[in-house]
């Protein structure tokens, strides 16, 4: 009886010392739960226009709640500006409209390497040796041209786009960066001397210069010029809006090379 008589008035003590823990805690475990849901702030430089990737921004932020301050530009001239804060750029992404800024960056020290749960997603093509980047998108170069040419009249190179037939008849945006992507291709792979040849036959075929691709694409369209140079990406633009009786059609050239070049957009 006098075991029993113990254990009663042990139990008092042991839920009233449980429920002292319980209050000692209770307030530091939600308060830590909290800030680790915490999605913070994340800081994009952009050298990709708001028209083209500010849905996509949106959808990030609400996919993961994290607030994204975006700072849209050109690719150069902002790489230029991280490389002038320095470290105390606020950025934490580069988005670049092409490697060619990304690379500058690179060159500088200013990226890190990523992951392989990042790299690893990404194909090869797409993303560089020190994993300093990954591709975001790709835009390819292509001819766009009347829809009524007939296919065995078609270019199937460059080369092709210098004969005589077709001077007066062609399109290209020479201050346009995807056409100077494409002319840097070339140099890469043709050499100096060949590039500088071309351009030099091309511009006795007097080329009509446009400020950018779409309008090139509107003139093909319009038999104003038969063919443009431009990125794949325009003419779909227009088939969205006018329906597949739109007058022009690309060309992907059968030959490859800085004609058909993949521009990749990366970050």
């Amino acid at each position: 009886m006098a075991c029993a008589t113990e254990v009663v008035k042990e139990i008092p003590v042991e839920v009233v010392v449980e429920k002292e823990i319980v209050k000692t805690i209770e307030v530091p475990v939600v308060e830590t739960i909290v800030k680790d849901l915490d999605p913070g702030e994340l800081v994009l430089y952009s050298g990709r226009s708001e028209s083209l990737v500010g849905n996509i921004v949106e959808q990030f932020e609400e996919v993961t709640g994290i607030d994204v301050q975006v700072k849209y530009g050109k690719t150069f001239p902002v790489a230029t500006m991280i490389l002038e804060e320095g470290s105390n750029s606020p950025a934490d992404v580069y988005f670049a409209q092409d490697p060619g800024g990304l690379g500058v960056l690179v060159k500088e020290g200013r990226l890190i390497e990523l992951p392989g749960t990042i790299t690893d997603r990404v194909a090869d093509w797409a993303k560089p040796h020190d994993s300093k980047w990954v591709g975001i998108s790709g835009r390819a170069r292509t001819l766009v041209h009347t829809a009524t040419i007939e296919s065995a009249d078609l270019p199937t190179s460059l080369d092709d786009l210098t004969e005589p037939k077709w001077k007066g008849k062609l399109g290209w945006a020479p201050t346009n960066s995807s056409f100077q992507t494409m002319i840097t291709g070339m140099r890469a792979s043709w050499g100096e001397e060949k590039t500088r040849q071309w351009l030099t036959d091309m511009l006795a075929n007097e080329p009509i210069a446009y400020p950018k691709n779409t309008p090139q694409v509107a003139a093909v369209a319009a038999e104003e010029i038969s063919i443009g140079l431009v990125n794949h990406y325009y003419l779909h633009r227009f088939i969205s809006e006018q329906g597949d009786k739109f007058n022009a059609r690309n060309l992907y050239l059968s030959d490859g090379g800085p004609g058909s070049l993949v521009m990749v957009a990366g970050a």
